[in-house]
């Protein structure tokens, strides 16, 4: 019986490692804590400002920290709110809609004329007709490849131009009969906060988890980090677009509807200016302009800083109003700035 062992291999007869073998992956880099500071500044800064100047203003103005004070700056702010919302959504996807102020100010009179039919005849004609208005927009945009820029302002004009037609001029002013169920939505209350801010905190919840919790919101911010990066993923950029300007041609109608049942009339020159006050408050609560980053909650944040430095300008009295727009572009320009910092700086860790 054999009872040798085979002979030892040498190291140059060795069987050589795999070529195909997996190799472990690479340790991510941790963060720094410079880079995690930056992100959450950019996501929850506005609401440490907020809290600030709120603590600093209940300290100064006695009558500021009131509770019939907190309804006023809410209901004024819901209509806002529900506005900013929509232009959240068309901002992610690195759009812009100048066209919301004349939409919500068209929506309001259309819902005042169409109050005199009833209760749904004054919701759904100002939907319709600011939803088909988004539509366009969104069609011309995604489909045509034209800028937002031209196109919502040419909405704009034309939404103000199919006003002053509509109410010859603004001469004829359409009101809302009293005690409809239209007029208790815009002035009815529960537990004395009005319709108005729990349709506009509903509103918020649900694009919340739009945004968050549903591969549509995942496709937005999709959209507006790189177009053609999501056209080559697969992704429905066109159909997007025309979502999120659809959204915003409806929430504005939506804003305006509410606005005329809270005034009972359906006022021509309300919603100047409106969409520059969205797109202020959609920057300062951190999202992007270029698109691809931003948050809904930022955006409510946004909306009740403005609204809350409107309300210390009419605390203080001897001010006007256009104060308000001096204190606003300040904070505008001053988020803008740290928004590109820390961008910056997030690059380079």
């Amino acid at each position: 019986m054999n009872n040798t062992s085979p002979a030892p291999v040498s190291a140059t007869e060795a069987p050589a490692p795999l070529k195909n073998a997996p190799s472990r992956p690479e340790p991510r880099p941790e963060r720094t804590t410079g880079s995690r500071i930056g992100e959450l500044l950019q996501r929850q800064g506005v609401l440490a400002v907020l809290l600030t100047v709120i603590l600093i203003a209940s300290f100064v103005y006695p009558t500021f920290a009131t509770l019939d004070n907190a309804r006023g700056v809410t209901v004024q702010a819901s209509f806002l709110a529900v506005v900013a919302l929509g232009m959240t959504l068309v901002i992610i996807t690195g759009g812009i809609d100048l066209s919301v102020g004349s939409v919500f100010a068209l929506g309001g009179v259309l819902a005042a004329w169409a109050s005199q039919w009833g209760f749904f005849a004054a919701l759904l004609v100002p939907l319709a007709v600011c939803g088909a208005i988004g539509l366009l927009n969104g069609l011309l945009i995604a489909r045509a490849n034209m800028a937002p820029f031209i196109v919502t302002l040419a909405t704009l004009l034309a939404a103000r131009g199919m006003l002053l037609a509509f109410t010859d001029e603004g001469a004829t002013t359409y009101l809302v009969p009293k005690d409809s169920a239209f007029a208790e939505l815009g002035q009815g209350s529960v537990w004395g906060f009005g319709y108005p801010i729990l349709i506009a905190l509903a509103l918020f919840g649900a694009g919340g988890l739009l945004l968050q919790r549903t591969s549509f919101g995942q496709t937005l911010f999709a959209v507006g980090g790189s177009s053609d990066a999501a056209t080559l993923m697969g992704l429905p950029v066109a159909r997007t677009k025309i979502l999120v300007y659809t959204l915003s041609g409806l929430l504005a109608g939506l804003a305006g509807a509410l606005s005329a049942a809270r005034l009972s009339s359906g006022v021509t020159i309300v919603g100047v200016g409106m969409e520059l006050d969205a797109i202020s408050a959609v920057v300062i609560g951190g999202t992007l302009l270029i698109g691809g980053a931003g948050s809904i909650s930022g955006t409510l944040w946004g909306v009740l800083l403005l609204a809350v430095i409107q309300n210390l300008i009419n605390q203080i009295g001897s001010l006007n109003s256009s104060y308000q727009s001096v204190v606003s572009g300040g904070f505008l320009i001053v988020v803008v700035v740290a928004q590109r910092y820390l961008a910056r700086s997030r690059r380079s860790t």
